[in-house]
Parts: structure tokens; C-alpha cells; sequence
């Protein structure tokens, strides 16, 4: 047996029903490509920054800019973030780093691998390596890069448990680095001429390989030859992490070598 009862007065019909003026407002969303977000209280979103990709949401390039202020700030290197390649003299060959640049945004926008993966920048003590590397980064970033700065024994400390700064894991430290745009390794095998252990090799090959595997270039800065040079007591970055590593890093890479007296010297030397 079944109830039926009668529809209340003013109620709709039964059944379906006409769009009618709904139908009429959702067609103009439609043919406007959205709502007017104005109409309805949302604020409109500020113009990009001067030099960012109109094709890249402004949210999206402003976290990308503060993850790299933030890497440099934790390297205590903020007094580089005002150089730009204007900044940089001929022995710091701005005009190559400006051209890598150039075609590292050329393979993101066609979705490809560069052709150089690795800036390979070496040179001696206060040439000039680490400034020219960010002043790289500074520029990538205008450009819509996400780039980021970490020295290279900074790199393993932070992958040992609990050393990783801003309640950050391991973990998330390896993902950080692996996966950015462009990473900057600074002084690279720095300070390891006698840390040759499994741990070192381990963390260096991984972060590599695993940049290499994904087609995302690297700058490396070191006071390193490649290898040990005859006569000379220093080890080169083959004595430290092998043939097979250096191997990896020399494939697709270009060798800026970075020659000039050390900057940071003062004019006249200290009579200690």
C-alpha cells in the first residue's frame, strides 16, 4: 500500500524542473572562463613580479624565491643576494652562466633536458667561485627557476639524524635538494681530505645519481682539482669519491675554471 500525499502550497513541482535564469548565470561563468571573483569578495591577485613567467602562478614563483632567500640565509651567504651578473668581472665568466641559464629555461618551458646538466666551477681559495654560483641562482630565480644553495658538508650534516634544521627530517632534506629546479653545491668535498668513509660516499653518490637520473643540473663550486695532482701532499675528488662518482659528474658537464687572486686578502697583508 502506498501513501501519497499532497505537494504544499508554494511548493515546486514535482519532477524536474527549468534552469532558467541558473542556466543562463552558468553559461557566462563559463564563456568568461570563471566567476568574477570580485562579486564575490575575493581580492584580485597582484601582477607577477617584474621577470617572472606569466605562465606561472604568483603564489607558486614568490615560494619559490623564499625557499632560495632561505637557503642562502642558512648558509650565512645574505651578503651575495644583492649580486647579479652585471655584478660578476671576466674571470668570473658571467656571459657562460648567463648562456646555461638561457638554455635551462629554454628545456623547462619545451619540458626537456639541458644539454649541460652539470656547471662543474673550480678554482682557488677566494676567486670568486661562491659568488658567481649565486649570483646564478639570483638570476634563475627572476626567471622562474627554483634554485637552491647548500654547501656540501651542510648537506651531509643535515642528513644525519636529528641535525636537520627548521624541525625538518632526513628525509625530507634529501627530497628538498634532490628535486629543485637547480641546486648550487658549494665547496664541494671541502674540508674531506681525510673523511673518505662509506657514509660520505653513500649520501654524494645518491644525491647526484639521483639528480643526474632526473635530468636537473647542478653548479658545484670546489678548491679541488679532479684528481691528485704529482707532487702535490692534497687529494683530488676522485681520491675522495671515486672514479665512478667522478665519472657521473663529468658526464654532461662544462668546466668553468675560475682564476684570479684570493678576494678576500687585504690590501695590505697583516704582520701577525
Amino acid at each position: 500500500m502506498s501513501v501519497v500525499t499532497d505537494t504544499p502550497a508554494g511548493a515546486p513541482a514535482r519532477g524536474l524542473n527549468a534552469f532558467g535564469a541558473v542556466s543562463a548565470h552558468l553559461f557566462n561563468v563559463m564563456k568568461n572562463n570563471g566567476a568574477d571573483m570580485s562579486k564575490l569578495g575575493v581580492p584580485p591577485q597582484p601582477a607577477p613580479e617584474d621577470g617572472l613567467w606569466e605562465d606561472i602562478a604568483v603564489p607558486k614563483a614568490r615560494a619559490r624565491k623564499k625557499a632560495w632567500l632561505d637557503s642562502i640565509q642558512d648558509a650565512s651567504q645574505s651578503n651575495y643576494l644583492k649580486f647579479g651578473f652585471e655584478d660578476l668581472d671576466d674571470n668570473q665568466m658571467p656571459n657562460i652562466l648567463q648562456r646555461w641559464l638561457d638554455s635551462l629555461v629554454e628545456a623547462k618551458k619545451k619540458k626537456a633536458q639541458p644539454a649541460v646538466l652539470n656547471m662543474i666551477i673550480p678554482g682557488p681559495i677566494g676567486c670568486g667561485k661562491s659568488a658567481a654560483a649565486i649570483a646564478f641562482g639570483n638570476e634563475a630565480v627572476k626567471v622562474g627557476i627554483g634554485a637552491l644553495f647548500i654547501k656540501h658538508a651542510t648537506y651531509l650534516t643535515y642528513r644525519r639524524p636529528d641535525q636537520a634544521p627548521h624541525n625538518l627530517t632526513a628525509h625530507q632534506i634529501r627530497h628538498r635538494f634532490v628535486t629543485c629546479d637547480v641546486l648550487v653545491l658549494d665547496e664541494f668535498c671541502g674540508e674531506m681530505d681525510t673523511t673518505q668513509n662509506e657514509f660520505v660516499r653513500k649520501e654524494t653518490v645518491d644525491l647526484i645519481d639521483s639528480r643526474q637520473s632526473a635530468g636537473l643540473p647542478t653548479a658545484f663550486t670546489t678548491n679541488l682539482r679532479s684528481r691528485r695532482q704529482p707532487g702535490s701532499p692534497g687529494l683530488g675528488i676522485v681520491d675522495i669519491l671515486g672514479e665512478r662518482l667522478l665519472s657521473r659528474l663529468e658526464e654532461r658537464a662544462h668546466l668553468l675554471k675560475i682564476q684570479g687572486p684570493d678576494r678576500r686578502k687585504p690590501v695590505k697583508p697583516l704582520d701577525w
